[in-house]
């Protein structure tokens, strides 16, 4: 209805029927939910709506109406406040709420920007920190201190501007600025965020409740409040269904990803690295096992954490459809920090860490150098006589010999740009020692990104770029050759370690300092060698360089319709140096008197292309469609060039150069490869009423490794499909308990090359001949591509306003695997492959979470819990041999371990089975055969097989707790894994040599006892035990529970600093506390990146207990 009054008549209105409203009556008011359908209406449709379901009147001139002004407003269940501020949006008039009546009146005209102050809290009047405030429908914003304070640039018209404030949590909140400068904004808790966006495949964003898969998000803060050199390492615990083992290689070192399982027989199982939706091809060596300790970095280990702005973790094939073949094992999609519009923020941060060895064995230091029990005496045992009190060095290779490890990282950010030009740049360094003497990891980061916005917003200009120094020294992972754990952890017993410490002395007839090892020095089948010779003249160095550069321009065409497309260029030269001085073991320097040189430079290149075209439509109010179509083109190639050999006897010693080197014994190498891939993509998902979701995806993928003569395929196509159903809003009397309830369920087929040169000849060049020879495998003409068949199902729920939950169940089928199965083949070949291998993983994650406030306190908790179950399904079953035309069934693969100890494949067994095939000596009763000598044996012929069990874990669990009070926050996570086994060749080396506190033990007891009570010396056990490692002996459970982090901080406003800066204080922690643990050696530590040597530990690195400070400035 009209009211056509003159102001004077609205006053008296007011006083008579008005009185006076309180603040929360208002607030009341403006909060209750109305629903409003105008299609090209006037604006008295809209209020006679509004009127009718609320007691509130409107007032207005109608002179203040433009009469053709027509009127388009849907609102469902929406706040009185937001229905008002779309229903007065593009027009000259506000409302003000007085009383029980709503005014319309005209504008004050304002041209100019204005800088708008306030603070952000929760209903109960507790600061929200870290909460977005932003210009709706612009990109100005900035984030609240530690005490919910903002500061905001208003561009201009700022009167007619509205601020919107978010958290994760709480509802979104909306302010008019009006005529004010100062706006404070109250969020009140949500226990959904429904509308909740979560960054998927290709970096497309998606609605939560959308998705038909299991993606998990982690924040920056999760990431950088304890954070690691490798960020990698930072998402253990945090993420259900994912095994992350970090690398026994130390700072920087590479970490093992497994997602749902290890899949593949001869294939990684790896997970793919995502960067601002392109994928990196995670560049890294897998590390030494039995003889080279070289350790190894990767490439995703060089991205500066506190660049990263989000991680979304995609476990399944389904999640990862879009990336093709690399993702069938899973995506971890990191998201890079972008600047922002407003206020220039600049941000520094100091981190300093102390690290010092976890987990070690238990060493003895109560008997001495020699052997008793040997004809001639031994100098490098510790078998001797007992020591006297006064005779005791108190040796211990923790204190004596391993030192405190520092890591320092500085970083320095800033972020600027107004509404149209955003830029972000960022510098960090990082520096570290080892916990061994002379090991470094040194890593230098520069970062700039700009985001530009032109023609009326309809075009954006993302451009980037990142240069990475980074350099190592004696990076040490594991096995015997110049790795000086061997020699520091069986030093003798009885001897001095300050004289091991004067490791080289100077030799007068050769004018150069030699090694000072005595008797020892190449003793033993270890190479052992002095520890500080190997730390100080066994020198492996690498050098990268390493730039990384992108573009991403998109148009608007319409406002349903976007293309975009993208480009990165990612490439480093690494120079990876060996220097072995003269008088090393002279297996490592090939017998030369003078020293060992070698030089490896190689040069890694990565370009990706790709093109989208992007729909997000709505049909009326049920339908919703959001497709994506579009072309990819990846090429990576390596090149490296090698010249490594021992320096001539008429040489110099200890000049390392090429052209000192032997050239009868030289290798030289140039190796190379080179992949490519084009891909043609589609997506499309499909919504009703926000309830009901349909995703359908598919892909096509041309990949360099079927371009081969023998391949029969050019290429293949991967269908996967997915749905979703809100339940919460499908039933109309769902329990206010359930505020949200999801099912969800896919299916995807991805496929996966086999090795780049199986479908072509190669050529391998023959050094020692100087000839040509062509690769012996047998030809094989119909190679297909290996296929991950999967699909899951899951529940998600939020329930009792606090609670969250998430459950999956999965099973994934793994087949027409390409692999060696040690079948003889005619002469002339010695390799014939196979694509019959079968491989099923199957499981469940489950996370769950809980988050409430009362008043200034707040508690957070989550759980995360995930099993899986691996079994072999087929080896190879009724193959029919190319050759002799018989069918070959074969139902047990060796495919290799360390010792005594194999994986070994078989038919419904695990990739993770460890067998020993070697023990001891059994009389017709089966007990342990002793002859009359005391002395027992070892037998290896005509065995079977003896199982020690799988090194994969039934189930891996994680309870993290975060508390606040005020600016305090305290934090802990205890992590823990169940299952399986591990193997430690280490200790049985250290009860050979009689270094071990177990041996030490057997002594003080007069022997070992075997066969239910006989007592057999000490040395005559663990002489054939440890000596000839019987794995069986040396198997441990790998179930551990630990305290993985802790973390206490307090953040000083920025009012008590008089508005300059922010500060924030932290002591943080990690590998704390190993609560229960029975294996001499962590558990979760891993030589390498490999499919085959997890759990098997042979003078591995220890694992670090980490303990910093950090200190954050933000300006």
């Amino acid at each position: 209805m009209k009211k056509n009054l003159n102001l004077v008549v609205l006053t008296l209105l007011f006083l008579l029927v008005g009185g006076k409203m309180t603040v929360s009556a208002q607030t009341d008011a403006l909060s209750r939910r109305v629903s409003v359908s105008v299609d090209g209406g006037t604006l008295d449709d809209a209020v006679v709506q509004i009127e009718k379901q609320t007691s509130l009147m409107f007032f207005y001139k109608t002179q203040d109406i433009d009469p053709d002004h027509r009127v388009t407003l849907h609102a469902r269940q929406e706040p009185l406040s937001t229905v008002l501020d779309r229903l007065v949006e593009g027009t000259k008039l506000g409302w003000e709420l007085s009383g029980n009546h709503i005014m319309l009146t005209p504008r004050k005209v304002d041209d100019q920007p204005r800088v708008v102050t306030g603070r952000v809290t929760d209903k109960a009047g507790v600061p929200v920190i870290g909460a977005t405030v932003i210009v709706k429908g612009t990109t100005v914003g900035a984030s609240t201190g530690a005490d919910g304070s903002y500061t905001l640039q208003v561009p201009a018209p700022a009167s007619g501007a509205v601020l919107l404030a978010s958290y994760l949590g709480y509802n979104d909140a909306e302010a008019a600025v009006g005529s004010r400068t100062t706006i404070d904004i109250t969020l009140s808790e949500s226990s959904l965020n429904m509308d909740a966006v979560v960054v998927t495949a290709l970096g497309i964003k998606r609605s939560e409740k959308a998705l038909s898969y299991n993606v998990q998000q982690i924040s920056s803060d999760d990431i950088i409040g304890n954070k690691d050199v490798n960020f990698v390492n930072a998402l253990n615990g945090k993420v259900a269904g994912v095994n992350i083992n970090a690398s026994s290689s130390g700072v920087g070192g590479a970490s093992k990803v497994v997602m749902r399982g290890t899949k593949g027989i001869d294939q990684s199982s790896n997970a793919l690295y995502v960067i601002d939706g392109v994928p990196m091809y995670n560049l890294s060596g897998e590390g030494g096992t039995e003889f080279d300790s070289a350790g190894t970095s990767e490439a995703v280990a060089d991205i500066n954490p506190e660049d990263i702005e989000s991680v979304s973790v995609l476990t399944g094939a389904a999640a990862a459809a879009l990336y093709g073949s690399y993702a069938s094992n899973g995506a971890i999609v990191i998201t890079t920090k972008k600047g922002m519009a407003g206020r220039t923020t600049v941000t520094v941060t100091s981190n300093t860490e102390v690290l010092s060895p976890f987990v070690m064995p238990r060493f003895q230091n109560r008997y001495g150098t020699g052997n008793l029990y040997a004809s001639e005496g031994q100098t490098l045992m510790s078998w001797g006589s007992r020591l006297q009190p006064q005779d005791r060095t108190g040796y211990s290779p923790a204190s004596d010999y391993l030192q405190t490890g520092v890591v320092g990282t500085e970083t320095v950010s800033l972020s600027t740009g107004t509404d149209h030009n955003q830029t972000y740049l960022s510098a960090s360094a990082v520096n570290s020692r080892g916990i061994v003497p002379n090991n470094g990891y040194d890593r230098y980061n520069f970062t700039a990104r700009n985001t530009t916005s032109l023609l009326k917003d309809r075009m954006t200009i993302d451009l980037s770029a990142s240069y990475i120094m980074q350099s190592d020294c004696n990076m040490i992972n594991q096995g015997t050759y110049a790795n000086p754990l061997v020699s520091a952890y069986l030093f003798p017993r009885g001897n001095d370690w300050n004289r091991a410490r004067m490791f080289e002395r100077y030799d007068p007839e050769r004018r150069i300092y030699v090694q000072d090892w005595d008797e020892w020095i190449g003793a033993g089948n270890l190479t052992m060698q002095n520890p500080y010779w190997i730390n100080y003249r066994n020198l492996r160095e690498n050098d990268r360089r390493r730039y990384m550069l992108s573009a991403n321009i998109s148009y608007k065409i319409l406002d349903w319709l976007s293309v975009s497309g993208r480009i990165r260029i990612d490439n480093s030269v690494n120079n990876y140096t060996e220097k072995f001085y003269a008088t090393s073991n002279s297996t490592l320097i090939e017998g030369s008197s003078n020293g060992l040189y070698g030089i490896t430079k190689t040069e890694d290149q990565q370009t990706y292309g790709d093109v989208l075209l992007n729909i997000n439509k709505s049909f009326g109010e049920d339908w919703s469609l959001q497709a994506n179509v579009g072309a990819i083109i990846s090429d990576i190639r390596q090149d490296s060039f090698k010249n490594r050999g021992p320096i001539m006897e008429s040489g110099i010693a200890n000049l390392f150069n090429v052209f000192q080197l032997d050239d009868t014994r030289v290798r030289r190498e140039q190796a190379g490869w080179r992949e490519q891939y084009q891909s043609l993509f589609a997506s499309a998902e499909i919504g009703y009423k926000g309830t009901y979701y349909l995703t359908l995806t598919g892909r096509n993928d041309w990949p360099s490794q079927l371009a081969g003569p023998q391949s029969v395929k050019s290429s293949f196509f991967y269908p996967s499909i997915g749905a979703s159903v809100v339940l919460s809003q499908l039933i109309p009397n769902m329990p206010e308990e359930l505020s949200y309830v999801k099912l969800r369920g896919s299916w995807a087929s991805v496929g996966m090359p086999f090795a780049r040169f199986l479908a072509n000849p190669i050529y391998v060049w023959d050094a020692d001949n100087k000839v040509w020879k062509t690769e012996t495998n047998y030809p094989f003409y119909d190679l297909k591509p290996e296929r991950t068949d999967s699909w899951e199902v899951g529940l998600t729920m939020r329930f009792l306003k606090h609670f969250n939950l998430d459950v999956s169940y999965y099973n994934t089928k793994t087949y027409n695997q390409t692999f060696d199965p040690q079948i003889s083949v005619s002469s002339g070949y010695s390799t014939l492959y196979v694509q019959t291998g079968s491989v099923r993983n199957r499981g469940v994650e489950l996370a769950l979470g809980y988050s409430n406030k009362w008043g200034k306190f707040s508690w957070s908790s989550n759980f995360t819990f995930s099993a899986n179950q691996n079994r072999i399904l087929e080896l190879v079953d009724n193959y029919r041999h190319p050759e002799t035309g018989q069918l070959i069934t074969k139902d047990r693969l060796d495919v290799g371990g360390l010792n005594q100890a194999h994986f070994i494949l078989k038919k419904g067994g695990s990739l993770g089975d460890l067998y020993s095939i070697i023990d001891l000596k059994r009389d017709a009763n089966g007990h342990i055969y002793v002859d009359e000598n005391n002395q027992i044996y070892t037998v290896s012929d005509n065995l079977d097989d003896i199982k020690l069990g799988s090194v994969f874990p039934k189930a891996n669990m994680a309870w993290r707790n975060d508390f606040s009070v005020g600016n305090f926050r305290f934090g802990f996570m205890v992590s823990a894994r169940i299952g399986g086994i591990v193997y430690s060749a280490t200790q049985a080396q250290l009860d050979y040599y009689g270094v071990s506190e177990a041996s030490a033990a057997a002594r003080d007891a007069g022997g070992v006892r075997i066969n239910g009570g006989s007592m057999l010396p000490a040395y005559n056990w663990y002489e054939v035990v440890g000596g000839k490692n019987i794995p069986q002996y040396y198997t441990y459970s790998a179930t551990n529970v630990r305290l993985q982090e802790a973390s206490i901080g307090y953040t000083i406003p920025r009012k008590k600093l008089g508005d300059v800066c922010e500060i924030t204080l932290s002591l943080v922690g990690r590998n704390l506390w190993m609560l229960y643990c029975k294996a001499p050696f962590d558990p979760e530590s891993v030589a390498t990146t490999g499919n085959y040597y997890q759990g098997i530990d042979y003078f591995m690195m220890p694992s670090t207990r980490n303990i910093g400070f950090n200190l954050r400035l933000k300006f």
